[in-house]
């Protein structure tokens, strides 16, 4: 017995020692995994180019280093995305900020209102598009003219804003399924169209079209300064995970600089999640939104992410007077820049493109 006991005694301690082990081990893991967000990320169209710049950041762990684990769908539109971010479906997303403008002033009343946390298109990609062989060369030319786009298309909502910069007048239009737009101005049946000019142009040259026989007329070019997307977040996500919000601006920003200095990477990976894409239709997509809403002289000026107070306190009258808003937009409703990095973090245009 003498033998025995000691035996069970050592064997009793070895157990013990397993169990407090483990119990330790999984107090560590327990803690890491509480620390992991799961954030529903919600973009504002398909997986073409520009998703890049969320969906690198993604690939490259960036997210997953912030303890963030991020689930990045398509959309159909920013309207649509907005919605969905305001009913908890989503937790952050992609969208045009004139829409969100929108739903504030037409649901004063409604919770979780989603909030622009970061400009990403600086200006607005919106644009008139037409055929040379039409004989429009610019605005004015427009008047009288019969123009085509989905009724929720940007450049569509934004036209009073664009007209009366441009004294254009009498204008009618179609509506018609995003599918059929630059079909339609192909055929002969509009004069011209509005969508975003990195998106229609490769649509028209996808039917057949040469870039040079197709007139682009930038909204941004021609008076009317309106931001395009943001990144947005909704009202309760805000107040409940405000450090994980700038956790995912850091990680996003990152990205940014990533895919700027190397597109065609970044459409690499962007094909890893839609492999139908033309990847070099994609890349030069990408490159176009780069060009257009990203690295312009406004985005310089007022810095990557970030706005300029007395511009958003136009966009939002101009919106509440083209959009017919049931209430004024307020500005500083719509707009929290409290969750950016710091301004050194998101210099992007050091990043140098391939």
């Amino acid at each position: 017995m003498s033998f025995v006991v000691p035996v069970f005694a050592r064997a009793r301690r070895r157990l013990l020692l397993s169990a407090t082990v483990a119990t330790v081990a999984l107090m560590a893991m327990g803690p890491a995994r509480a620390q992991e967000t799961s954030i529903k990320f919600q973009l504002d169209w398909r997986f073409e180019g520009p998703a890049a710049l969320f969906l690198v950041p993604a690939a490259k762990g960036y997210f997953k280093a912030e303890k963030l684990n991020v689930a990045i769908d398509a959309g159909n539109g920013s309207g649509g995305t907005v919605t969905r971010v305001a009913s908890g479906t989503y937790d952050m997303g992609f969208a045009d900020l004139a829409a969100l403008m929108e739903f504030h002033a037409n649901n004063p009343t409604a919770p979780n209102k989603p909030v622009a946390v970061m400009m990403v298109y600086n200006n607005t990609p919106a644009a008139v598009l037409a055929l040379k062989k039409s004989g429009i060369k610019t605005p004015a030319d427009l008047s009288g003219k019969k123009l085509g786009a989905p009724v929720f298309d940007a450049g569509r909502r934004a036209w009073p804003i664009f007209a009366q910069a441009n004294k254009v007048s009498n204008v009618t239009w179609t509506a018609m399924d995003p599918p059929l737009r630059e079909t339609m101005l192909v055929r002969g049946d509009i004069d011209a169209i509005t969508g975003f000019s990195f998106t229609s142009l490769l649509n028209l040259e996808a039917r057949g079209v040469k870039t040079e026989d197709v007139v682009v007329l930038p909204y941004p070019q021609y008076g009317v300064k309106l931001y395009g997307n943001v990144v947005i977040a909704s009202e309760e996500f805000l107040k409940k995970n405000p450090e994980q919000v700038k956790a995912f601006l850091r990680a996003f920003t990152k990205g940014v600089k990533d895919v700027i200095a190397d597109p065609k990477a970044a459409i690499a990976t962007v094909k890893e999640r839609d492999g139908i894409i033309n990847a070099d239709l994609e890349t030069r997509r990408l490159k176009l939104a780069l060009e257009q809403t990203v690295l312009t002289a406004d985005a310089r000026a007022e810095g990557f992410g970030a706005i300029d107070p007395a511009r958003l306190t136009l966009m939002a009258s101009q919106v509440s007077d083209a959009f017919a808003t049931k209430q004024r937009v307020n500005a500083t409703a719509v707009w929290n820049g409290d969750y950016l990095p710091a301004a050194a973090d998101r210099n992007i245009f050091a990043a140098g493109k391939k």
